[in-house]
């Protein structure tokens, strides 16, 4: 069978949660290459050879994590289920919880 034709909603949550993790996945190869090269560029400005490379590639494993966790709160914020419902509870519901 389709998985389109019977169930289509958890066919497009599939899909958005895919997407979401394509995402993820570029967003850390960009933040990793920009250390790279920006490390590799300082130091060749300033002629010390690892030192801001090494420096700037261990700054990017926080900042890409803060940024994969940014990204998929964002992203899966927008995700709507039926019925206004998101993680099993409405809108109303959400904002009254304690």
């Amino acid at each position: 069978m389709d998985p389109k034709k019977t169930d289509p909603a958890r066919y497009t949550l599939n899909m958005a949660l895919a997407a979401v993790a394509g995402q993820v996945g570029c967003l850390t190869v960009v933040i990793v290459v920009a250390a790279a090269f920006g490390g590799l560029w300082l130091d060749g400005q300033f002629g010390t050879r690892p030192l801001f490379t090494i420096g700037l590639l261990l700054a990017a494993v926080p900042v890409t994590l803060i940024a994969m966790f940014w990204l998929v709160r964002q992203t899966t914020s927008r995700i709507q289920f039926e019925n206004g419902k998101t993680n099993g509870k409405s809108r109303d519901d959400r904002d009254t919880d304690d």
